[in-house]
């Protein structure tokens, strides 16, 4: 069994432990229907994500010219009330990922979640898994308050202190999540294989790895 000099390991949601591009997309794409703008493929939502579901709608709207403050609110409302019905229908873990939670549970390490997603709709979704259970904590982007989510150190600080306090690693795919870890001042892997934002290497990560599957070793070198 691999001894982890960490107490707690955090994990960023979309593009880290699940994938989740389809339904995200399928959700961009009804509210940019209901607005009149054209959709974007599935593989281009993807491109999209990092900064919560509000700036993925707002990067689709402007690229097809943008429109009204007010209209958008509107636009965003309806996305949200369709992916609140909508956000596991394709959803899956990433390869390995149940495997790694159960072995970090082993090794009697805290897990938490820390990602942009709404709090209500990251343990929504993380249930009907059948993975909420391996959590302390589930942190969303609205779970602090305004204007401290990720890239803020804010969520990061508040898993260590719902994980009992101790070292943290954190596990994430997109500049967001490696800002955030930097500020915090904790060790940070970069996800390659989720939906990084940079080109290998640029990410600023400690270390990148292209499979959970490399999860556990890599946490062994950064310690």
């Amino acid at each position: 069994m691999t001894d982890l000099p960490f107490a707690i390991i955090g994990f960023d949601l979309d593009g880290t432990l699940l994938e989740t591009h389809r339904d995200l997309g399928a959700a961009v794409n009804h509210a940019l229907g209901i607005g009149g703008f054209d959709p974007v493929p599935a593989d281009h939502a993807s491109d999209l994500i990092g900064g919560g579901a509000k700036i993925m709608l707002q990067q689709a709207v402007d690229q097809q010219g943008g429109m009204p403050e007010e209209e958008f609110r509107r636009l965003y409302k309806q996305m949200l009330a369709y992916y609140s019905e909508n956000n596991a229908v394709h959803t899956r873990p990433y390869p390995h990922a149940a495997e790694v939670l159960a072995e970090l549970d082993g090794l009697g390490i805290a897990l938490a979640v820390v990602t942009n997603k709404f709090e209500s709709f990251a343990r929504q979704i993380l249930a009907t898994l059948g993975l909420a259970d391996h959590f302390v904590a589930i942190i969303g982007g609205d779970t602090m308050g305004k204007g401290r989510a990720k890239p803020a150190p804010d969520p990061i600080f508040e898993a260590i202190r719902r994980g009992g306090g101790g070292r943290l690693a954190f596990v994430g795919d997109s500049s967001y999540d490696v800002r955030a870890a930097r500020a915090a001042e904790v060790p940070v892997i970069g996800a390659r294989y989720g939906y990084c934002d940079k080109p290998r290497g640029e990410l600023g990560a400690d270390a990148e790895i292209d499979s959970l599957a490399e999860l556990i070793p890599a946490l062994a070198k950064l310690g």
